[in-house]
């Protein structure tokens, strides 16, 4: 049987996608299972969002430490279920996940707290931002990053006092089911974490289930439909989506830094990140240097210790028609371009290639894999312009000498999120808000707007004077003329204007 996840009599089938190994069966929930889900999800809501934020963080702290003393299980089953390597899943789904939630059990009182706003004009007024929670957050995560992208929504909704239904990708759905465990092993408050497991009928469930917000994390087709199906109940969503994300490098940048920075971002965890380099702009300058020094360290590679395997079949099958379209328009490939031979699962040879245009698929859809195209560009203008032609703008990297141009190349590319001199840090920051433009998605992750997307603000307005009636509500009709000059003395602008108003009226 080939390293898939398969479905039969509604039994999900998890395989070690380097291998073929059968890691575990998991059911496929169907639509009332999972309104049963969300209907404990919401019995456990009220006592959860009645916890003052110091309790919720002091759970979710309780989850951390847990999850620490779990960690080699933890890493073992990442490893097994997606193909990565050790290192990988330590550094980007348990690190990147205890950093959020340190980050966050620091800012969310402050962040969620009642927050006192201008009156303006109205002087003997109060008014005042509370931040409340939604009920229930469906999250429907993905399998390139199965934890973390499973921890981060399902950790900032927490907090922000809603209990959560999760349904994994049917790809990683025993990570997905590991996540939920934490929840429950912890002690108290067992039920803030449903897990419901299955495919896309699961999925469609889960958002039209009653749910009250929506994260969904995944490709952008599936996102239009979650979006779609969500708009029924007008249910708020939140997507993060696809990308193509450019990398650009300019004369005056450290070409050892910039090709060890596209050699990592392109090819960590077999280029299934979202955030991975999918296309570089050289200008032509240095281009020849940048592509002999790209090469050389992506010579060095090894899959199997620096990279793991792919984690889905259908993805290496785009990996190879992209190459294939590139290679038939007359892309050059200098390093990689098949599958390791001999490997029995779906390892896939970290590749470079040049003479690549934008009427390649390569430099246009989403490829996500170890495959780096890398084109030439006659100086920033056209590089940029390259850069921004797309349909994607999820994240980006510079890379130049000049805080000046750096500065410029940031403000310029078209994209929610930009590395200067650097590559994919800028999730592994969780004070940056992470998101996309275009058709990268809506709505934000991390930082304290990631904490607000999950947070309902109601505004208040209090009376403070205990008037009988207010000087507005239905005044004589002559204080029109009052109420004209006041607004003139009030708005003008300068001494001159205001003096002006006054005697003219």
């Amino acid at each position: 049987m080939s390293p898939t996840t398969e479905t039969a009599d509604h039994v999900i089938e998890s395989r070690n996608p380097a291998t073929g190994e059968l890691l575990g069966t998991v059911p496929e929930m169907d639509e009332h299972q999972v309104h049963d889900a969300v209907k404990r999800a919401r019995g456990a809501a009220g006592d959860w969002a009645a916890l003052p934020v110091d309790r919720r963080v002091d759970h979710l702290l309780d989850v951390r430490d847990l999850m620490l003393d779990r960690v080699d299980d933890l890493v073992a089953l990442v490893c097994a279920e997606t193909g990565k390597t050790r290192l990988e899943a330590l550094f980007s789904e348990i690190m990147v996940t205890a950093e959020t939630i340190a980050h966050y059990a620091k800012r969310a009182p402050k962040v969620l707290a009642p927050e006192r706003v201008s009156p303006g004009l109205f002087r003997t007024k109060r008014a005042v931002k509370f931040h409340e929670p939604f009920g229930v957050v469906g999250v429907i995560s993905p399998w390139n990053y199965p934890f973390t992208l499973t921890m981060t929504p399902v950790v900032t909704a927490l907090l922000a006092g809603s209990t959560v239904v999760l349904k994994p990708s049917e790809v990683t759905p025993l990570v997905g089911v590991a996540v939920g465990d934490l929840f429950r092993d912890v002690g108290a408050h067992p039920d803030i974490v449903q897990v419901v497991t299955g495919g896309g009928a699961t999925g469609h469930a889960v958002v039209t289930g009653g749910v009250d917000k929506i994260a969904f994390t995944g490709s952008v087709a599936t996102g239009r439909k979650v979006m779609q199906a969500a708009a029924e109940r007008l249910t708020p969503v939140v997507l993060e989506l696809g990308g193509k994300d450019p990398m650009v490098v300019m004369e005056d940048a450290d070409l050892d830094r910039a090709a060890a920075a596209a050699v990592w971002g392109a090819f960590t965890n077999a280029g299934q990140t979202c955030i991975s380099i999918e296309r570089v702009y050289a200008v032509a300058a240095v281009f020849d240097d940048f592509v002999e020094k790209v090469v050389e360290r992506a010579r060095a590679l090894k899959v199997g210790r620096d990279l793991g395997s792919m984690t889905f079949p259908r993805q290496i099958e785009i990996v190879e028609r992209h190459v294939a379209d590139a290679v038939a328009k007359g892309a050059r490939v200098l390093v990689g371009g098949r599958r390791v031979p001999g490997a029995p699962g779906l390892q896939y040879e970290p590749t470079v290639l040049v003479d690549v245009d934008h009427s390649m698929d390569i430099m246009r859809e989403e490829t996500f894999g170890p495959v780096l195209p890398i084109m030439s560009a006659r100086d920033e203008d056209e590089a940029l312009r390259l850069a921004n032609d797309s349909a994607y703008g999820l994240d980006a990297s510079v890379f130049t000498g000049s805080p000046e141009r750096a500065e410029r190349l940031a403000a310029g590319v078209e994209s929610g999120t930009v590395c200067v001199n650097d590559v994919l840090v800028n999730y592994a920051l969780p004070g940056l808000p992470f998101g996309g433009v275009k058709d990268s998605g809506i709505g934000r992750a991390h930082g304290d707007e990631g904490l607000l997307e999950f947070s309902r603000v109601k505004a208040v307005a209090y009376d403070r004077a205990g008037l009988r009636r207010e000087p507005h509500w239905f005044a004589p009709t002559r204080s029109a003329g009052l109420l004209t000059r006041f607004l003139k003395v009030r708005h003008r602008r300068g001494l001159r204007g205001k003096l002006r108003a006054l005697l003219r009226g």
